[in-house]
């Protein structure tokens, strides 16, 4: 056989069968369980934040209570038990990856409604108690449904359903976000000025109701086709497959350039997350209202986010993933900037809007990039526990720095901490630079998979 005839020229699929792959079954479950993923986070991070500062929390503390979000951090500790260990009848009825999903998002409707039963004014432990179990929750969603979107599709389709991912995912979080605070001010009571908390168990319960849209879609999607493992013959054969084997195997493609690509994902958003914790109390101390606050997030966010997340899929697929995670990482750092200008200028609701809506066009651009990067460096096999390994390496340094965040805006103000966060995006360049330059071949080339119905 002849080189050529060995390695045919890989065809560059048109314009047409790019959109299309937005409409395949597999993304559209995608653009659902997204939604699923995206609604906790917030809630026990930003949105938390909002009322923690109503209700007369100091910044502080709030920076602090952020930590709940190292959850995610760690979530690569028990994701070997999710990527193998079955759960009694639940597993024989869903099969391994939707139960897992079933399970946890039941975890995060009940720590909801018990933060919505405690007013943090009155007893602030119980909140932060609902706080873990949603946090604790999410990050086992978050195990399970990267697992099952890695092996529901081909690694050509990973970038369309990282976007469609996206989406959901952003979506949930301006309901989560601007959605929350539509509901509590609209369950606020006439008449009485200052903070409600039964506005905002309210606008909690709703939250929780509306995780029934990602444990409908669970019933009613299939199981991946399941990968044959090979039996343990003992327990210390089962840790050694569950537990060394997924670390090991990445190690072993990736040799001296594991560092480089581990340093990479340790920080490439590390400007987003640590400016996130301080959004909400910023938009408080601003004085901007709760229905200025949704009504921006919700009108211009939500446009700019489906954009993002749209054209960082499809610029992934044409241009490759590279090129747009170093478009997102500028990005992303530069939109920074204009939270420390949008600082100067005290209540002004237009300036709000280009900022909200600059940022979240850069979030969405950098966010599917960034997933279908994570995703391509995953081996099948040991999907669930590789892909929460990176995702949670993601988080672990920017949500630890991030709890310093109100002690730093306490001592020097909003503007020098925007400018900061802004900063802290220059590494990142060097790093997408230096992966881009001595990509391993292997990344993206997953061995292929059946696509479910």
């Amino acid at each position: 056989m002849t080189s050529s005839a060995a390695n045919p020229p890989q065809i560059k699929p048109t314009w047409v069968d790019t959109f299309k792959v937005y409409l395949e079954p597999p993304t559209l479950r995608m653009l659902l369980l997204g939604f699923s993923a995206g609604l906790p986070l917030l809630l026990v991070l930003g949105t938390l934040s909002f009322w923690l500062r109503e209700a007369g929390l100091d910044r502080t503390t709030i920076g602090y209570l952020s930590w709940v979000g190292l959850a995610y951090a760690f979530k690569w500790v028990w994701a070997p038990l999710v990527d193998r260990l079955p759960i009694p009848l639940l597993t024989r009825w869903l099969g391994r990856r939707r139960s897992w999903l079933l399970l946890s998002q039941l975890a995060i409707m009940g720590g909801l409604v018990a933060m919505s039963f405690n007013d943090p004014q009155v007893a602030l432990q119980p909140v932060i108690w609902g706080a873990l179990a949603v946090a604790f929750g999410s990050a086992t969603q978050d195990i399970a449904l990267d697992a099952f979107r890695i092996e529901s599709a081909n690694t050509d389709r990973q970038a369309a359903l990282a976007a469609s991912y996206q989406t959901g995912y952003r979506l949930a979080m301006i309901w989560a976000g601007a959605g929350v605070l539509w509901v509590a001010a609209r369950a606020e009571v006439a008449g009485v000025i200052g903070y409600q908390h039964g506005a905002w168990q309210t606008a909690y319960l709703v939250m929780a109701a509306s995780m029934l849209l990602g444990m409908l879609t669970v019933l009613l999607s299939p199981e991946p086709i399941r990968r044959a493992m090979p039996s343990a013959k003992n327990a210390s054969e089962w840790l050694r497959g569950a537990l060394i084997e997924p670390f090991a195997d990445f190690l072993q493609r990736y040799g001296k350039q594991a560092l480089l690509i581990l340093a990479l994902i340790a920080v490439y958003r590390i400007s987003d997350v640590v400016m996130g914790i301080m959004a909400n109390p910023f938009y408080v101390d601003m004085g901007y209202t709760k229905d200025e606050v949704a009504a921006v997030t919700k009108i211009f966010g939500v446009i700019m986010t489906l954009v993002g997340a749209f054209v960082g899929g499809v610029l992934s697929m044409r241009f490759g993933v590279m090129r747009v995670l170093m478009l997102g990482a500028v990005l992303s750092a530069a939109t920074n900037l204009l939270f420390a200008a949008l600082s100067t200028r005290g209540h002004d609701v237009t300036a709000l809007i280009f900022v909200i809506s600059a940022d979240n066009l850069a979030s969405g651009i950098a966010s599917a990039a960034f997933i279908a990067y994570l995703s391509s460096l995953t081996n099948i096999n040991y999907s669930a526990t590789q892909y929460a390994l990176f995702s949670s390496m993601m988080l672990l340094a920017p949500k630890f720095l991030a709890g310093y965040s109100g002690r730093y805006v306490d001592a020097f103000g909003y503007q020098h901490f925007f400018i900061g966060t802004s900063l802290l995006g220059l590494p990142v360049l060097l790093l997408v630079w230096l992966a881009a330059r001595s990509r391993n071949p292997q990344i993206g080339t997953m061995p292929p998979i059946s696509t479910t119905p």
